[in-house]
């Protein structure tokens, strides 16, 4: 829901909606609260003792990072603790698939058991508290660099930039790597494949053989072109 904390000597609370509640303050909505949900932003309260002192508007621009994520066929969810409404809006302005709103961190790390349970790999992003469990939970967590310390520890991968740009280049490389990798074995084992049988003497029937040097030459070769192939990731890292 948010935090709280004492600050000369008033209980000030920040968070969601449901802070309200647990300030005893009523719920309302003026002109100002409407216009940032209009404009798709989370929205903040600050309450101290029963007093709204601000409402403040959040709001990050993914819809880039989303296209890219579709343009893969990637499923994109929204997993917040916020309102479903300003939840929804945010997802309609960024082209996100579906929304699951209104949970609590323990609630978001069940959701993403429910999606592994049915097969899929689930990877999250997430920066704060709330998304520790989640992250935990997943196939692969992802935080940012300025994201909590127990929301770092949590994920697998940290993005050292704040942009959410940097998960689908994570994804990227990871595609190239698999696929080097694959490359760099079959390479390993063509060139053994090839020159074992002929380096015991198979073929010497028909008048095949090869010199013990020119083995180990080929060898050597074959060690220089997965070392070769492996550095062609430098190009896909600095992308």
């Amino acid at each position: 829901m948010g935090i709280r904390g004492v600050v000369a000597g008033k209980t000030v609370w920040v968070g969601n909606a449901k802070i309200l509640a647990e300030a005893g303050v009523p719920k309302g909505e003026d002109s100002k609260e409407a216009e940032l949900r209009q404009k798709g932003d989370s929205i903040v309260y600050v309450v101290e003792e029963k007093e709204v002192l601000a409402i403040i508007g959040v709001n990050e621009d993914a819809k880039t990072v989303v296209e890219k994520l579709k343009q893969r066929k990637i499923q994109t969810i929204m997993l917040t603790g916020d309102n479903e409404e300003t939840a929804k809006k945010i997802a309609e302005m960024v082209g996100i698939d579906q929304v699951i709103a209104d949970v609590l961190p323990q609630e978001k790390a069940e959701q993403i058991r429910k999606l592994k349970q049915t097969g899929q790999f689930v990877l999250m992003c997430g920066d704060g508290i709330n998304d520790s469990p989640a992250l935990a939970s997943c196939d692969i967590g992802v935080s940012v660099g300025n994201g909590t310390d127990i929301a770092m520890d949590s994920a697998e991968v940290i993005l050292t930039q704040n942009n959410l740009e940097r998960i689908e280049n994570l994804i990227h490389i990871s595609h190239k790597t698999i696929r080097n990798i694959k490359q760099n074995l079959f390479w390993a084992f063509f060139y053994n494949a090839l020159m074992i049988p002929v380096a015991m003497g198979v073929l010497s029937p028909i008048g095949v053989t090869i010199n013990p040097m020119i083995a180990s030459l080929a060898m050597v070769f074959s060690s220089l072109t997965v070392i070769g192939n492996a550095l062609r990731l430098r190009g896909v890292l600095e992308r």
